[in-house]
């Protein structure tokens, strides 16, 4: 059961993800494409750590937490970009 329920996330990670990355590439404010991009994190997020469930290991988990940090990072710049028009003050 735990096969078929990790597959059938696969496909909906993976549909999700391509649907972000048509809101990156036809999103008509650059709000669009940054909300875009946070989510295309999320869901390689998500993907990543069903990989570690599929293989039983614990390296894809680790790797899921640096880009949880990256991608944090990455969204609180590209805010602070939009309001201020500059990220360090």
């Amino acid at each position: 059961m735990l096969e078929f329920a990790v597959q059938f996330a696969f496909g909906a990670f993976g549909l999700a993800l391509l649907f972000n990355v048509w809101r990156l590439i036809i999103g008509p404010e650059t709000a669009d494409r940054i909300l875009a991009l946070d989510t295309i994190y999320i869901n390689s997020l998500a993907l990543l750590l069903l990989l570690g469930l599929w293989h039983d290991t614990t390296s894809y988990f680790e790797a899921a937490l640096l880009i949880a940090m990256l991608g944090f990072i990455g969204t609180v710049a590209a805010a602070k970009f939009l309001l201020r028009g500059d990220i360090i003050e």
